[in-house]
């Protein structure tokens, strides 16, 4: 996949180029489906995780939480309460996650399986994936689409996949995966290596299940 600006190689496709996100090129933005910020060709950063990964309790009052916190602090925001919002937010989840609360179906070595086959069948062909790491509760990947296909699509094949194989090896029926997911454009070689380093980072912090992580690198 050959696209213009700056340039960085893919694991596993030495000889393909990537191109990293153009503040002066045409973008998409959406607000209710991912990806948040769309260009063709680019390199994203997606999380996605499971639908329990966080206890109910805890998910629900941090619903509220936010909810009480948004009404009182109506867009746009400042870089303040950005930052505010991040921390008492985004960053309480990540640390839920990392603690691997919540459901941990991932850790079952057959689960995970199912979820590196599905992204992987299409790697070259509908996508192009750089490292990527299978948390007991949530995955984190880096990941190019190719032209003519969209992240979103490409993460609703694999989710839309998975969920019935894990469900069908488990015995189990409902929903698998939470319906948003975290997104990011990548902007440079340098913010590539800080998320690469970021997977590689993550089975440390799974503490006992650090053993059933599963690691895509370099």
């Amino acid at each position: 996949m050959h696209c213009g600006g700056s340039t960085a190689t893919m694991v596993g496709m030495a000889d393909e180029e990537i191109s990293f996100y153009d503040p002066r090129a045409k973008k998409e933005v959406y607000r209710r489906h991912l990806p948040h910020w769309s260009q063709a060709g680019r390199i994203y950063f997606v999380t996605f995780r499971l639908a329990d990964s966080i206890p109910a309790a805890r998910a629900v009052g941090l619903c509220r939480e936010r909810e009480t916190w948004c009404k009182a602090h109506p867009q746009p925001y400042t870089p303040t309460q950005w930052h505010e919002y991040h921390v008492l937010f985004s960053a309480r989840i990540e640390q839920w996650l990392d603690e691997c609360s919540g459901s941990c179906l991932l850790a079952d070595p057959s689960c995970a399986q199912i979820v590196a086959d599905a992204m992987e069948s299409f790697d070259g062909q509908r996508d192009c994936l750089d490292e990527w790491v299978i948390m007991p509760n949530h995955v984190h990947v880096l990941v190019a689409p190719r032209e003519g296909f969209a992240l979103e699509e490409i993460l609703q094949g694999w989710k839309s996949f998975t969920s019935h194989a894990i469900n069908r090896l488990l015995s189990r029926h409902g929903q698998l995966w939470q319906r948003e997911s975290f997104d990011h454009l990548v902007r440079s070689p340098a913010h590539l290596e800080r998320f690469r380093q970021y997977i590689r980072e993550n089975p440390v912090k799974a503490g006992r299940f650090r053993h059933l992580c599963r690691l895509r690198s370099s």
